[in-house]
């Protein structure tokens, strides 16, 4: 294991771990490093097995000969895939479902997916469990996709001449994916028109969409915020940039069914709202050790805030929204958060391979950890799915509009 603090990352996603449809990680969190020396620490249970290492190889080897002695069909188990299913089974003796073993590929896609950008055509697939079927859930706006016109709901049939029925999505998009200013060609099948065709469409180098923007009536900003990626703060900053351009008076920041990401990505984003030298969140780990994060810029929002979240608003989205509510700097509207106060690292093995661990809590400015409690909303609004429009939309704006009249009023007084 490397004790380098580039490879060491904190995790704090609700879906710490698991591919999203686009392949981005929900929730692993990069750019962060652990406590000096992490890499090197051995735990008691793991010197004590240390011992019983040929007694478990013995065993293999036993298993082994019973397999290829009596069981009835062909054995044909890969080895490398057998060690990686070993690897998985101590991790998943610990009995927390935020601890597990990553194979080296699998790594190296979270890796990329971290980052917030990769080669490719610029659309977020969704597989159906049912069908199997690999779908457009969104192109993303401006990208070779969109220009290409494949729209939402299509269906890649074959990338390359190749069909896609019966493969996993990972394998698809791998195949999608490539170097930048190279083309793949997809044969589509448009559901709406019951029709096939095929394009060929420029893989260009794309940045996730993490921050959706618009201005609203009254000069209120609309940001919502899918995930915390290494590119999140970035696109936080345009917006705000854009919608103060425009004459924002009031800020909407959205994190409902955010499900995380990354802790620098969450205290930059605060770094940009609040003043500087402010304590934004701590951790503690299993040896007490207490880390601070603070804002560091001067540069603040000083406007009317809402925050809107839901019950799927978990981690890092709960790091921005504990520490704007402790602060009293934004009102929080929706319903209870998530629960997710625990930190992950997220270790890179000498092989490429990783593992993810829960290392330590996480606490609000005021000491608050919300693991398994969530965070309450200030104003609750439950969401009707079967009236049209959004209640927790409309009450942010309402709450908005009256802080935003006082605000005038008390500069006029």
């Amino acid at each position: 294991m490397r004790g380098n603090r580039n490879h060491v990352r904190k995790c704090t996603g609700l879906f710490c771990g698991l591919l999203s449809a686009a392949l981005l990680l929900e929730g692993c969190i990069p750019g962060v490093s652990g406590p000096a020396g992490i890499g090197t620490v051995q735990s008691g249970n793991a010197q004590e097995l240390s011992g019983d290492f040929k007694e478990i190889e013995n065993k293999l080897q036993m298993i082994q000969n019973v397999v290829d002695k009596y069981y009835l069909e062909d054995a044909d188990i890969d080895p490398e895939s057998l060690k990686e299913g070993i690897y998985r089974g101590y991790l998943d003796e610990l009995g927390d479902k935020y601890t597990f073993y990553y194979t080296a590929d699998e790594y190296a896609l979270i890796q990329e997916s971290m980052q917030g950008t990769y080669c490719g055509i610029g659309a977020l697939l969704q597989q159906s469990v049912d069908t199997g079927i690999i779908s457009i859930v969104k192109p993303f706006k401006g990208s070779p996709c969109e220009e290409a016109g494949i729209l939402k709901d299509d269906v890649i049939n074959k990338v390359n001449g190749e069909d896609t029925a019966g493969r996993e999505l990972t394998e698809v998009v791998s195949h999608i994916k490539g170097e930048e200013g190279t083309t793949v060609n997809l044969e589509i099948y448009r559901p709406s028109e019951d029709r096939y065709f095929t394009v060929d469409v420029e893989r260009r180098l794309i940045e996730t969409p993490m921050a959706e923007y618009e201005m609203l009536d009254d000069n209120i900003g609309y940001i919502a915020l899918q995930e915390f990626m290494e590119t999140t703060p970035k696109q936080f900053n345009e917006a705000v940039d854009e919608l103060s351009a425009q004459g924002m008076e009031g800020l909407v920041i959205d994190l409902r069914d955010n499900p995380g990401g990354l802790v620098d990505a969450a205290a930059e984003i605060l770094d940009r709202i609040l003043p500087e030298d402010q304590l934004l969140v701590y951790t503690v780990d299993k040896n007490n050790t207490r880390e601070e994060y603070h804002s560091k810029d001067s540069e603040t929002i000083d406007l009317p805030i809402v925050v809107l979240m839901n019950d799927s608003s978990a981690s890092a989205s709960e790091i921005v929204s504990g520490c704007l509510q402790d602060l009293d700097k934004a009102t929080l509207v929706g319903e209870k958060s998530f629960g997710k106060g625990i930190v992950q690292y997220v270790i890179e093995l000498d092989d490429g391979s990783a593992m993810q661990v829960t290392a330590a809590k996480y606490y609000t400015p005021e000491g608050r950890n919300i693991h398994g409690t969530g965070l309450d909303p200030d104003v609750e609004v439950q969401l009707d799915e079967e009236k049209e429009g959004d209640e927790q939309l409309d009450k942010a704006i309402e709450i908005l509009q009256e802080e935003m009249q006082e605000q005038k009023a008390a500069f006029a007084g």
